[in-house]
């Protein structure tokens, strides 16, 4: 794991501590990690100072959501130059630590590409450590720039398809601060409807197995004075059949170029629920999570997580018996079905919304307009 542990004192508040920062004691820069396996009960800090521990934190979601683990392999392979180790060997263990999140590996390339070049043209390995460090930094403020504009363009659409405000929204897993360097993304949407006066309840799924929705979601609308409830995952087709929910919102780990979308496994039974119930389903993602050189939702690498997060309930200061380090809940020797993501096909997505405008119909064509539209502004 990451070198070093520090807890928060209980007068800290959410809006001081963030989910990721860069710092540079005396004794060497560190990627300093909350570590959002100990949350809500704890507010941990994992501390790295090399890029093996940013991979182990990154594979036991100590830091986890599409945005956040972009930045994070940025600041991953920043560290590695500043630390002079093999940028290179980071590079491509960081990239590999999760595979379906696309944002991952492009946070890696930028800053691995920043390294090159700037070695390449100077020769100086301090120069090129400097402009991995920032090319971090730049993709950091990017995002939170664009959290902030996927939450205006978001919250105007939600306007568009329900006017009148007193928006029922039911989401999955977790899509806030907590896996991006603004406010996030679907969870963004929400809030922005929450703080318009327009954000009538907010349904968040425990997000079975690992609970981030219950464990995540839940304390970030906690903290933010929302009006929401927590169900279990199973329980959101009775929510449907009453009538209680107006839109799902969620984020997305992988946007294939066709638009089918992966997200956090359950996200395809709430697009199968909200299309036989008339109810807009709605992703909220940035650009650097569609992917054009995946064609289709057939080819994206879906992550098995080990069996025993299923047959197993870890909780933060809970003694652990099992072999994976928590509360047994099955048979021993039992075998269990963990996809981390499933993937929900583009006729089922009401819309994509993006820092570049939404997206509706989802179709390949749109998407490939959206992203060409992003690179110019880029460029310019």
């Amino acid at each position: 794991m990451a070198d070093q542990y520090a807890q928060f004192g209980e007068d800290k508040r959410l809006s001081e501590i963030p989910a990721l920062r860069w710092e540079e004691p005396p004794e060497g820069p560190v990627l300093v990690l909350l570590d959002q396996t100990r949350l809500p009960a704890e507010e941990v800090e994992l501390v790295c100072t090399d890029a093996s521990a940013l991979v182990e934190a990154i594979r036991s979601l100590a830091v986890r959501g599409a945005p956040l683990l972009g930045i994070a392999g940025a600041y991953g392979v920043a560290l590695a130059a500043v630390r002079g180790f093999d940028v290179e060997e980071a590079a491509t263990a960081l990239a590999g630590a999760r595979p379906t999140a696309v944002n991952l590996a492009v946070g890696v390339r930028r800053a691995q590409t920043a390294h090159r070049d700037a070695l390449a043209r100077t020769g100086d390995v301090r120069q090129a450590a400097q402009a991995a460090l920032a090319a971090a930094r730049t993709l950091h403020r990017e995002d939170a720039e664009a959290s902030a504009r996927m939450a205006g363009h978001g919250l105007a659409l939600l306007d568009e398809l329900l006017p009148g405000g007193g928006h029922r929204v039911l989401t999955h897993c977790n899509s806030g601060s907590l896996v991006s360097g603004g406010e996030g993304t679907a969870f963004a949407v929400a809030l922005a409807a929450h703080r318009a006066g327009r954000l009538r309840r907010l349904w968040v799924d425990e997000t079975r197995p690992l609970l981030q929705g219950a464990r995540l979601t839940a304390y970030e609308a906690a903290r933010n004075d929302m009006a929401y409830t927590l169900l279990t995952d199973n329980a959101a087709g009775s929510l449907f059949a009453a009538g209680e929910v107006d839109a799902v919102l969620v984020g997305a780990d992988r946007i294939a170029a066709d638009g089918s979308v992966a997200n956090k496994v359950g996200s395809y039974p709430l697009a199968v629920l909200a299309r036989y119930h008339h109810v807009p389903f709605i992703v909220v993602a940035p650009v650097t999570t569609v992917d054009p050189d995946t064609p289709d939702g057939a080819s994206i690498e879906v992550e098995q997580r080990p069996g025993y997060e299923v047959t197993e309930v870890t909780a933060p200061q809970v003694p652990v018996a099992g072999a994976g380090g928590g509360i047994p809940v099955a048979p021993l020797g039992t075998q269990a079905y963990n996809p981390a993501f499933d993937v929900t096909p583009p006729e089922l997505v009401t819309a994509i919304v993006t820092e570049e405008g939404a997206v509706s119909p989802v179709t390949a064509e749109a998407l490939a307009e959206l992203c060409a539209r992003s690179r110019q502004v880029t460029i310019s």
